[in-house]
């Protein structure tokens, strides 16, 4: 399950940048990564969800770690902002998705 969506949140952080890349769709080549990689995330994710992984856990690890990625990689591939306090906000949102982790497995 963790394998699944670990590639699922790899391969939607690729398609998101590819997007990035795609300049406002101008560079149409951009287009076949964002398509096929978004179709694969949700099918990994999709997979994950049917093994029984909570959807609730899942969502928010895949949507943080996500948001996280992208923020961290844009920085380096696109030059974009990553001020300390995009830093602090990314740490809340992990903060808040392992809470949901450690607050969801107590039964």
């Amino acid at each position: 399950m963790w394998l699944l969506l670990a590639g699922a949140i790899v391969v939607e952080v690729a398609a998101t940048l590819s997007l990035r890349a795609s300049d406002g769709f101008r560079k149409k080549i951009w287009l076949i990564p964002v398509v096929l990689g978004y179709l694969v995330s949700f099918a990994l994710l999709s997979t994950s969800l049917s093994l029984g992984m909570p959807v609730g856990i899942a969502y928010g690890v895949w949507s943080a770690c996500g948001v996280a990625l992208v923020a961290v990689l844009g920085k380096y591939l696109f030059a974009e902002p990553l001020t300390w306090l995009m830093g602090l906000g990314i740490g809340f949102i992990i903060a808040g998705v392992l809470t949901i982790e450690l607050v969801g497995s107590v039964h």
